[in-house]
Formats: structure tokens, C-alpha cells, sequence
């Protein structure tokens, strides 16, 4: 079977990769699994250098979990979105995949590592408009150079 994973964030460029994908790879039998690399965690919640005690582990790992089950629920309608558009062009729900990764430092080596790792042939992105000077923008670019390996569809 075919693995397909599709980059998601809240860009119209993922929107336009999910379409693609909808229309153009729906009949195929692909796995599509949807993945979103969620933010850095902010400096407030780091480490300040000194050993904390049992009750400070505690209360900032929920501070933390908070601060994560927070960008998910940003994420979440956009799966839901994602799935939609998916299933209409007949895509089974049960060969949809969601994944978040978190703890990265790096959102295109993230994704790569996500596909290889989950055994996925092709991903799809949506190509960004935050860099003039890169014609694909920073993520898509760094994918398909570091992708060696990878199917790497770039969705205008």
C-alpha cells in the first residue's frame, strides 16, 4: 500500500496540499497520514538552571501539558477539515492517520524524520509564502533537499 503523508499547519498551502491530495491521489489506496509539528516550547517554560524540587517538577509539567493540549486544540479543526475533504472524495476514514510531533527543533527535518520513520513513500506539502528570496519557502525547500529517498510532492 501506498503512504502519503501530508504536512498540516494552518496555512492555505497545507489546505491546497490536502486538496491535491483529494483529487488527485483519493484513488490510488494510499495511506494518508496527517501530520502537524507542533511550536517550540516557549522560554518562560524552560529549565531556569537550578534542580527543581518533586512539587516544581509537578506543577510545571502541567503548566506545560496545558500549554500542549492548548496548540493541539488550534490544530485540531484543521484535521477535522483535512478528514472532511479526504473522505468526500473517498478517501476511508480508517486509512486517515493524525500525528503531532512535538520536541522538535527543526519542522522540515521533523516531517522527514516522521516519514521514514512510519514506513511513508511521498509527502505532500503546501508550498509557503514567507520568503522572497525562496521561490518555495523555507520548509518545502529544506524537505526536498534533504528528502533524498522520499517522493516530495510541493503543492502550488
Amino acid at each position: 500500500m501506498i503512504k502519503l503523508l501530508v504536512a498540516i499547519d494552518d496555512s492555505s498551502g497545507a489546505m491546497k496540499a490536502v486538496d491535491y491530495v483529494a483529487q488527485q491521489l483519493s484513488q490510488c489506496g494510499a495511506q494518508i497520514g496527517l501530520v502537524h509539528v507542533l511550536p517550540n516550547l516557549p522560554a518562560i517554560f524552560w529549565d531556569e538552571g537550578h534542580i527543581l524540587s518533586e512539587a516544581e517538577k509537578s506543577d510545571r509539567k502541567k503548566v506545560v501539558d496545558k500549554w500542549l493540549d492548548a496548540q493541539k486544540a488550534k490544530i485540531e479543526p484543521i484535521f477535522k477539515e483535512s478528514i472532511e475533504t479526504l473522505t468526500a472524495k473517498g478517501v476511508p476514514a480508517d486509512w486517515i492517520q493524525t500525528r503531532f510531533v512535538s520536541d522538535s527543533t527543526d519542522v522540515a527535518d521533523s516531517i522527514i524524520e516522521q516519514a521514514r520513520d512510519s514506513g511513508y513513500q511521498t509527502i505532500v506539502v503546501g508550498r509557503s509564502h514567507h520568503s522572497p528570496k525562496n521561490v518555495l519557502g523555507t520548509v518545502p525547500y529544506r524537505i526536498a533537499n534533504q528528502g533524498a529517498g522520499l517522493v516530495v510532492i510541493i503543492v502550488e
